[in-house]
Order: C-alpha cells, then sequence, then structure tokens
C-alpha cells in the first residue's frame, strides 16, 4: 500500500465502519427514538432538492465570511499592536481573554437589540457579529505566539542595521508567523460558520440555515433536521481543508514539504 494513499483509506474505513454502526443502531436500539437510518437522510436530500440547501446554506455562508474578515482583521491589527506596543499586551490579552468567555447564547439577543432585525435580502448582522466574536481569540493568540517564534539572532541583526519593530516585525516576525496565522484562520473558518448559525437562531430571517433547522424541528422532521446537520458539517470541513491548502501552498516549510 502506497504511503501516500494510507491515510486516505484509513479515513475512508472510519468513516464506512461509523456508517455501518450508526445504520444498525438507527434500525435497532435507536428505532424509537426517531433516529433517521443513512439512507432516510439521503432520501431528505433529494426530497427538499438542491435550491433548498443553496437557498439556505448561501446566507450563512456569507454571513459566517463577512465575520470571518472583520474578526480576523481585528485580530490581527490587535495582534500586530502588541508587539509594536508592547505595554498593551495585558491589556489587549485581557480583552482576547473576555471575547472568548462571553456567553454568546445570551450575547445573541441582545445584540438582536441593538442592531436589529436585517433587511430583507441582506445577512443577519447579529450573525455576523456573532462570527467575529467567534474567531477574534484564536486568531489573536495564533498571532502573537506566532509572532513570539522568530528567530532571535535574525531580530538583532534588523536592529543592528537600524531597524526598528516595525521592520523586525515586517521582515522576519511576519513570515515567522505565517504557519500559526494559517493555522489559527483555518480553526477559524468553521468556527465563523457555527458563529453565524448561532446568530442566526434569534430570528428575523425568512432563509438560512437556523430558521431551515427551527422548521425541520417544529415539523419533526428528522430526516430533514439531520441533512442540513451533515451539511453543516460538510461547509465547516471544505472551510478548514481550504485553509489547510492554503497553508501548504504559502508556508510549506511549515509542513517540511519546501518546493
Amino acid at each position: 500500500m502506497s504511503e501516500k494513499l494510507r491515510p486516505y483509506l484509513i479515513g475512508a474505513s472510519g468513516l464506512l465502519g461509523m456508517l455501518a454502526l450508526w445504520w444498525i443502531a438507527a434500525a435497532t436500539v435507536l428505532s424509537a427514538k426517531e433516529v433517521p437510518t443513512p439512507a432516510g437522510v439521503v432520501g431528505a436530500f433529494g426530497d427538499a432538492g438542491f435550491d433548498f440547501y443553496l437557498a439556505n446554506f448561501t446566507g450563512t455562508i456569507e454571513e459566517a465570511a463577512t465575520g470571518f474578515v472583520w474578526g480576523n482583521t481585528l485580530a490581527l491589527v490587535v495582534a500586530s499592536v502588541v508587539l509594536l506596543v508592547p505595554f498593551l499586551e495585558k491589556v489587549i490579552m485581557q480583552v482576547a481573554v473576555i471575547s472568548y468567555c462571553l456567553p454568546l447564547v445570551a450575547l445573541v439577543p441582545l445584540l438582536y437589540v441593538v442592531l436589529g432585525p436585517p433587511e430583507p435580502g441582506d445577512p443577519s448582522p447579529t450573525a455576523v457579529v456573532i462570527a467575529a466574536i467567534s474567531v477574534f481569540f484564536t486568531t489573536v493568540v495564533g498571532a502573537v505566539l506566532g509572532f513570539r517564534s522568530a528567530d532571535v539572532t535574525s531580530l538583532d541583526v534588523i536592529s543592528v542595521y537600524g531597524g526598528g519593530r516595525w521592520q523586525q516585525m515586517r521582515r522576519v516576525q511576519l513570515v515567522a508567523a505565517l504557519p500559526s496565522i494559517i493555522s489559527s484562520l483555518q480553526i477559524a473558518a468553521p468556527t465563523a460558520f457555527l458563529g453565524a448559525i448561532l446568530g442566526e437562531y434569534i430570528g428575523g430571517l425568512d432563509r438560512g440555515v437556523a430558521p431551515a433547522l427551527i422548521n425541520a424541528a417544529q415539523n419533526l422532521n428528522a430526516e430533514r433536521a439531520w441533512s442540513i446537520m451533515f451539511g453543516c458539517a460538510l461547509v465547516a470541513g471544505l472551510g478548514y481543508a481550504l485553509f489547510g491548502l492554503i497553508g501548504r501552498l504559502v508556508a510549506p516549510w511549515a509542513t517540511g514539504k519546501v518546493a
């Protein structure tokens, strides 16, 4: 067996094993618990049609992408300020920790009151903000740790030649932090999508993943709810894989695969 194919074959075997266990459990011990079989979930995809999933997932993905950009941009700016103005580090890191500890479920209705309902056809501002808050802490910490991993000797060389903190960050620390930043963005991609779904639960939207899940629950449509759940897993997984691919292309030295 080729070493390159081995991880994929192991992953495929594990997935098939999980599907088999799910099917057996749903048909036997969980048959009375309204747990659908894999065939029922696949049937729900077909019954709803591709347009249903496209219409509901498009808006949520747009909200997640917008929050992802704003949250990570702010996080990278804040991480840069920590390096350029070191005495602000304690305050900035405390703010980052507070953002991570905020109970988002309780924050959603407060944001909805402040930001108001979305205009017809527009993304939910509450979902965008929740998505941004969800990714802020991870990227701040990853970027700061990445900046600090820079080689001290290289920083000293920049200093000897008259360069300041800005030159050190631009020429040495940013390169050193790139793998850590991309790894943080890789984690942030599915987190932003989850945050956007949470922000939609407050209401005010005709379409979206959360309204579709609420509708499926109200109609006791277990197959539809599970199919939406797997759709969410697919979107989150694609976002994670995308930034993993970007990391291999942009920072190949991080994986030891230098072109």
